[in-house]
């Protein structure tokens, strides 16, 4: 008896396995590094300023901020503006007071300010309102006066502290565009070993030795190297030299006003080589930016930016090889 011939089942497709999606990255718009997520990125900046006189060295906290801007405050003494988001040191200082041109700087960050008072301009900026003031004067509780220093060379704070002084103020988030970030990306022939900054005189002037293992710069001054007391020495990953002008203004006594918007030249360091830049600066609300001889934006690495502001009008120069 004929059968007719069974169909045969079709071979099955195979299954398409969908690609999960990467995890997504999250980084701090003030160093550039990957944080845990999302709510990370907004956490509060605050910025600090930090003394630099033989009598305040070695400084606390210093290795951990995310940015340092440097220069002159007075008689070729220099100041740091450091500013932390995600590491916070256990002890910060000595803190010393504020200067019109670190506003300037800081401005962009939507961060709060600790500080020690400040000069006249800087004084009736940084309390019209608009920023976030977290002055000593006004805060006595948040600092105290360390006993192995003298004064005024000892006032210090940390961020159990400027924390719980933030949060009672609303100062909960920062929200701010910061320096734009890469990979880093060592050469494999580095030709920025050593670097020498002349802001001032012998106590002030810095050098830095490039380190191809770790890739970052260890930083010397006064021809020993730079020291946080509490962690070593410290080590930018980028070194930035601002080619600017100063003069002295009358304020509340004649004080250094340091030029800081509009552009100039400069030169960034990281990765081993020298790039010559032009700095970009609008106004005192808008970011800091870098561009190359091409006008192309020059990111920074990932990690601590130490920024140098050298007064090219009364002898500030940089050189490396």
């Amino acid at each position: 008896m004929y059968k007719k011939p069974q169909k045969s089942d079709p071979t099955p497709s195979p299954a398409v396995v969908k690609k999960a999606d990467p995890p997504q990255k999250f980084y701090s718009p003030l160093s550039g590094k990957e944080v845990a997520d999302l709510a990370a990125t907004t956490q509060p900046v605050t910025a600090i300023m930090i003394e630099n006189s033989p009598d305040a060295r070695p400084q606390s906290g210093i290795k951990d901020a995310s940015v340092v801007f440097e220069a002159i405050a007075e008689g070729g003494i220099t100041r740091f503006l450091t500013l932390f988001q995600q590491d916070k040191p256990g002890l910060i200082g000595p803190v010393r007071s504020l200067r019109l041109y670190y506003v300037d700087w800081l401005a962009p960050f939507n961060a709060s300010v600790a500080h020690v008072g400040g000069s006249k301009f800087a004084l009736d900026e940084i309390r019209n309102g608009n920023y976030r003031d977290i002055d000593q004067f006004f805060n006595a509780a948040t600092y105290w006066r360390a006993n192995d220093r003298y004064a005024p060379h000892n006032v210090y704070t940390n961020f159990q502290k400027l924390d719980t002084l933030n949060q009672a103020k609303g100062y909960n988030t920062s929200n701010f565009t910061g320096f734009s970030r890469k990979d880093p990306q060592p050469s494999a022939e580095p030709t920025a070993n050593t670097i020498n900054v002349t802001i001032s005189g012998p106590l002030y002037n810095s050098s830095y030795v490039y380190d191809k293992a770790s890739n970052t710069y260890a930083r010397s001054q006064a021809g020993a190297p730079h020291l946080d007391r509490e962690a070593g020495q410290i080590t930018p990953t980028s070194v930035v030299v601002l080619k600017t002008t100063m003069q002295k203004v009358m304020e509340d006594g004649y004080r250094e006003q340091i030029v800081t918007t509009g552009s100039g030249q400069g030169v960034i360091f990281q990765d081993g080589v020298a790039t010559e830049i032009s700095w970009h600066k609008k106004d005192r609300a808008s970011q800091l930016t870098f561009t190359d001889s091409a006008g192309k934006d020059v990111p920074l690495n990932r990690g601590q930016t130490w920024v140098t502001a050298v007064p090219v009008n009364a002898g500030g120069a940089v050189s490396w090889k």
